[in-house]
């Protein structure tokens, strides 16, 4: 008989178990899963309200863009890659990378504002910088 109501205690800490970890599983996966779109598809998407947080990949367009005061930050225009005509304005506060210039390929990441795009991290990309490395990789296997 003892044995009985043992069996059922360790079954009910079973489930409060399994149910413990999926919900750190789900809150965890939920919380920090960020969308990567192309700036065409952040227009689409936004255009249905859904675009909270997101990951967004473009080339910054020359015209519009400024610093900040105190060169902590930049707003500019981020043109997609594929459809220059589609662009969206971003909002940047923080360090801009040296590489950061008109032209280049960027990476920000942060949620859609009033206004604008307003990003909490940029990053970079330099084609030419990339481009140099696997030209001397190459050279020097061959």
């Amino acid at each position: 008989m003892a044995q009985r109501s043992s069996k059922g205690i360790y079954i009910a800490a079973g489930l409060l178990f399994l149910a413990g970890f999926g919900y750190l599983l789900f809150s965890g996966l939920s919380s920090n899963s960020v969308y990567f779109v192309n700036v065409s598809e952040a227009l689409a998407v936004q255009a249905k309200g859904d675009l909270k947080q997101a990951r967004l990949f473009g080339v910054v367009e020359p015209q519009d863009l400024s610093t900040k005061n105190g060169g902590l930050g930049a707003v500019f225009t981020l043109a997609d890659k594929d459809d220059a005509s589609k662009t969206i304005r971003v909002d940047y506060t923080g360090a801009v990378p040296d590489t950061f210039k008109p032209g280049v390929e960027v990476i920000v990441e942060g949620r859609m504002g009033r206004q604008a795009f307003d990003a909490t991290t940029l990053m970079t990309k330099c084609p030419s910088k990339y481009k140099k490395m696997r030209e001397e990789e190459k050279s020097a296997k061959g």
